[in-house]
């Protein structure tokens, strides 16, 4: 079974579709980077893949579920990183990952949010407001919040956005124990890194004008030629 399907999947806001006829399959256990230009429309098709905007037209599945006809169902096998934590500033590291463990129904709550504590390193500031960390430090917390409910698709949406180099290699590491942690488990990135996101994948997407210019397994792909395909048809804006 694939991790994630997008078949012919169209957003479209009036009528300008910042995602057009976007089709994929994404084998499970898989990491897909997606590269394109600012508006491009993959945080677009990232908001769609993850259930937090209705495509316009088309279909798309996560983990064998449809997104249109069972949309909670899909979330319970999602989790999402990007460069807004979505955490409660106020509330400490453990409350916050108490109030989303039990958003999903996690089975012994407390005991799973030990568990990702001492998993990212903040055993000893768990009773900390969050507020109070570091932009690295909060992206940790992030992590263990998207992985509370042991999902089968992350997405990650810039999540290195305003890392400095020690917090993303710190993040590089954890991406990494979640990855080998659950064999079958996808993730699908956007970046504007080439390089980075070019290293971390097994699959490679480039949009251009909400449209696929190329989607292949990395193995299929020379990245000095990947590269100057991405400069030609991206970094020109031809579509």
């Amino acid at each position: 079974m694939n991790a994630v399907e997008a078949r012919h999947l169209t957003k479209a806001f009036g009528t300008r579709k910042a995602v057009d006829d976007v089709s994929f399959a994404l084998p499970e256990g898989a990491f897909l980077s997606i590269f394109g230009p600012n508006g491009a429309g993959k945080t677009t098709l990232l908001r769609v893949l993850s259930t937090l905007a209705r495509p316009s037209s088309g279909e798309a599945s996560v983990a064998g579920i449809d997104l249109k006809e069972k949309p909670d169902e899909a979330r319970a096998a999602i989790g999402m990183i990007s460069h807004a934590p979505m955490l409660y500033p106020d509330l400490t590291a453990e409350e916050n990952l108490l109030f989303y463990a039990q958003l999903y129904g996690v089975e012994d709550p407390q005991a799973r949010v030990s568990e990702l504590l001492e998993a990212v390193g903040l055993s000893h500031r768990r009773l900390d407001p969050v507020r109070t960390f570091s932009r690295g430090m909060t992206q940790r917390v992030s992590i263990a919040r998207a992985l509370v409910h042991d999902p089968r698709v992350v997405f990650l949406d810039e999540p290195y956005s305003g890392l400095d180099p020690h917090a993303a290699d710190i993040f590089d590491q954890l991406i990494e124990s979640a990855r080998a942690d659950r064999e079958d488990r996808a993730f699908i990135m956007v970046s504007h890194d080439l390089a980075k996101g070019f290293s971390m994948c097994t699959h490679a997407l480039v949009l251009a004008r909400g449209r696929v210019v190329t989607y292949a397994p990395k193995e299929e792909l020379d990245f000095d030629e990947f590269s100057q395909l991405y400069r030609d048809t991206v970094g020109m804006g031809v579509a």
